[in-house]
């Protein structure tokens, strides 16, 4: 499927992966809660988890604040899921806008680009009949 611009990998009517644009394919939220450990990780403090379900983009301070984490070996324009403080599952998955150190050492602007998040439409297309 690629309707305005996203691509779907769909197996028996259940959506596992996506693809905006010409960007790399990424694990949607349900197949990454079922394989937590196929993505690099980076975690949001609690303040920033309204944000992120609204389908905001990941602020630097979100990530470097008491509550954040970050993976210090990922680079800028990777995918990336994110998790938040105090939770289990990932509440989203983003694309590096420049790289953990860079988050860490600037501080400022946007992080990750948010690309899907929980209650996003392609989290409610639970399957495809």
């Amino acid at each position: 499927m690629s309707p305005n611009h996203l691509t779907l990998v769909v197996v028996n009517n259940v959506p596992l992966f996506f693809c905006i644009r010409d960007g790399p394919y990424m694990p949607t939220l349900r197949l990454l809660h079922q394989y937590p450990n196929i993505m690099r990780r980076f975690q949001v403090d609690r303040g920033a988890i309204k944000f992120v379900l609204s389908g905001a983009n990941i602020m630097c301070p979100g990530l470097t604040s008491p509550g954040g984490v970050l993976d210090e070996e990922v680079d800028a324009e990777r995918p990336v899921a994110i998790y938040a403080e105090g939770k289990q599952h990932a509440l989203a998955i983003g694309f590096t806008k420049m790289s953990a150190k860079d988050i860490k050492g600037i501080n400022k602007g946007i992080g990750v680009d948010t690309m899907h998040y929980l209650n996003d439409g392609l989290w409610k297309m639970e399957r495809l009949d």
